[in-house]
């Protein structure tokens, strides 16, 4: 089958399940984060006109030709925005027609404003204040500046006292799909994980459902701690169907805390790493997303597609999120691995040329009309 008959073929599939998506629950947690998207300035040559740095690189220089001087750096917002890995990846959600409940750091005792619209659409919940970040923007990467002190109050205790026991239980027991992101921002995620292992999970009963976990970025994380995690999510393996999603940095940091060796940097040795990783990590799906393509393992079984890459995106803060959100979609009506990872690139590209999460009629028109590169 020819790419273009495979984006087709996807294209009708996902249309065909709308009536489908509308039917199922996603439970999605547990960080939450106001994102304030910057632009750094170059040269500012009036008080409306300036010219930004373009690279991470042109800032590196920057910022080490001030070694011994000191500088001045100015930022420029490009807009105020609701931000985390599990809000984005819940609203590209609720976006495709899911019942989505939201659990997090999105302020307490009252909501912070960036979430309103957010609440209006899905079943929201919050425990805690949420972190805060500012994103600086580049051609060819973004750096994440984050203020995550509340972080620490999204925890077990916290979620029995301020959610409530029962009703957690009432959404693991028996939503279609459970999504667990952004592990390295929050430093109790693996005691919460322990105490579910413990405490719920022997109790399920029915059929398994789908786990999805993003550790989002862990190298800040000692090593032994990343190991910890992974294990956890193994042991999820029992009770559900788990899908460990990794972008590509991510994937060479789990490769070194599992002792493998990295080989080319290459999408054929990124491929050949990533059937290593999935060889040391029982899981139903293992899934990595670089900028330009994506690969998925299932059963052994390796699959690779190429994205929309967009050069000038109008955002890209999020696009892993949204990338997350269409692979989970693509599986959760039943769609191949192939399938799926077009679903997921097609989302992201989506979200990077419109800074606007996709429904799935806009994610059928993307790929009926696939960009030029």
């Amino acid at each position: 089958m020819s790419e273009q008959e495979l984006r087709s073929k996807c294209a009708e599939s996902l249309r065909k399940a709308i009536d489908k998506v509308a039917e199922l629950k996603a439970f999605i947690g547990l960080d939450g984060f106001v994102d304030e998207i910057l632009h750094v300035v170059d040269k500012r040559e009036s008080a409306e006109k300036y010219r930004r740095i373009e690279t991470i690189k042109g800032l590196a220089d920057r910022i080490a030709a001030a070694s011994g001087k000191s500088t001045n750096i100015e930022v420029v917002n490009q807009r105020t925005k609701l931000g985390g890995n599990g809000p984005i990846m819940a609203y590209a959600l609720r976006s495709f027609g899911f019942n989505l409940t939201y659990l997090g750091a999105l302020g307490y005792p009252k909501l912070h404003p960036v979430f309103e619209e957010f609440s209006k659409t899905a079943n929201v919940h919050s425990i805690a204040e949420p972190g805060h970040t500012d994103a600086l923007e580049f051609d060819d990467g973004k750096v994440m500046m984050g203020k995550h002190a509340h972080l620490k109050d999204v925890n077990w205790a916290n979620i029995q006292a301020r959610f409530g026991r029962d009703r957690f239980i009432g959404h693991f027991n028996s939503d279609d799909l459970i999504g667990f992101v952004n592990w390295t921002m929050l430093p109790y995620m693996s005691d919460l994980w322990e105490s579910l292992l413990r405490e719920l999970c022997p109790e399920l009963t029915g059929a398994r459902r789908t786990m999805f976990v993003d550790l989002a970025d862990p190298e800040k994380r000692p090593n032994a701690e990343i190991k910890r995690a992974l294990d956890l999510i193994v042991k999820f393996q029992n009770y559900f169907d788990v899908t460990l999603g990794l972008n590509e940095k991510e994937a060479y940091e789990v490769a070194d805390v599992l002792g493998l060796e990295h080989g080319e940097y290459t999408p054929e040795g990124l491929s050949k790493l990533t059937l290593e990783i999935y060889k040391q990590l029982p899981l139903d799906t293992l899934v990595v997303h670089p900028v330009a393509y994506a690969i998925a393992v299932t059963d052994g079984e390796l699959k690779m597609v190429e994205g929309p890459y967009c050069a000038n995106p109008l955002i890209s803060t999020g696009a892993g999120d949204h990338f997350n959100a269409g692979f989970c979609l693509g599986k959760a009506v039943g769609l191949d691995n192939e399938l799926s990872l077009l679903t997921g690139v097609a989302s992201s590209g989506y979200y990077v040329r419109t800074a606007k999460s996709p429904s799935i009629e806009n994610l059928s028109e993307l790929l009926a009309n696939w960009p030029e590169k």
